[in-house]
């Protein structure tokens, strides 16, 4: 038992007769590896892009929902009749009559 492991510590099984199945697990656990690296900086790629995108899509909310109050502000009918009075126009006293047009057949 001592012996092995002294073996091991020692890297007599890269050199010995056999060596060359010890060799390939070594190179295939090394790909492992490497490719596990690599998903895992992938993986965290996409966890910043899908945070980034996130922060955006709430900015672009707030802006859409900042320029759809400022749009129902100016289309209330005090804010209209203001900005007509600096115009000067004023509203009409008489309320409108529908007119109908019959067809002359």
């Amino acid at each position: 038992m001592k012996n092995k492991i002294y073996n091991i510590l020692k890297g007599t099984f890269l050199v010995s007769d056999d060596s060359f199945k010890n060799w390939r697990i070594i190179l295939f656990i090394s790909a492992l590896a490497i490719v596990m690296i690599a998903s895992s900086h992938s993986a965290d790629k996409k966890v910043h892009e899908i945070a980034k995108l996130k922060n955006e899509v709430k900015e672009m909310r707030s802006a859409f929902v900042d320029g759809r109050s400022r749009l129902m502000r100016l289309k209330m009918e005090s804010s209209v009749v203001a900005k007509m009075k600096e115009k000067g126009l004023t509203p009409s006293a008489i309320p409108p009559k529908k007119i109908k047009v019959k067809s002359q057949n």
